[in-house]
């Protein structure tokens, strides 16, 4: 549904604007490969703040709370 959305979304810009609706095509695929690295260190962030969490309510697991 995403994709059906942004395509009809493009192709209203495709018939004000072509050079934009153009522009947006080539740069799209540019754009995504250089948001690939900040992407990964998102999930490398979310993991160490996880193993974190997890580190510190350790000791109350082990004693049998229950959240």
């Amino acid at each position: 549904m995403k994709l059906l959305l942004t395509f009809l979304i493009w192709c209203v810009l495709f018939v004000l604007c072509w050079p934009l609706a153009l522009l947006a095509l080539i740069l799209f695929p540019i754009v995504w490969l250089i948001a690939i690295p900040f992407r990964l260190a998102a999930v490398v962030v979310a993991a160490g703040l996880a193993f974190l969490k997890a580190l510190l309510f350790l000791p109350a697991r082990l004693l049998g709370h229950k959240p």
